[in-house]
């Protein structure tokens, strides 16, 4: 257990922030999944909306951003080989 003030303050705050990361990364993912079924099922096409969670994550570090990047350039492969 941490012995001073400031390092409880730490713990809190670490707990709060993991908390806030595993939201917003586990909310993109699941954009990014429904965002694929919706492709697959051809309704419509959602680009700027995919991009704007994962760019979000990446400028907040949730994510890196190559990490990012990279997931923006799969879904593209995905969506241009579907057409």
């Amino acid at each position: 257990m941490a012995n001073h003030k400031s390092a409880i303050k730490r713990i809190r705050a670490n707990a709060t922030k993991r908390l806030r990361n595993r939201y917003q990364a586990k909310t993109t993912r699941n954009a990014i999944k429904n965002y694929v079924i919706q492709l697959l099922q051809k309704k419509q096409n959602i680009v700027t909306t995919r991009n704007f969670y994962v760019d979000r994550l990446a400028k907040k570090n949730v994510i890196h951003k190559k990490k990012a990047s990279n997931n923006k350039s799969k879904l593209t492969k995905f969506v241009n080989g579907l057409a």
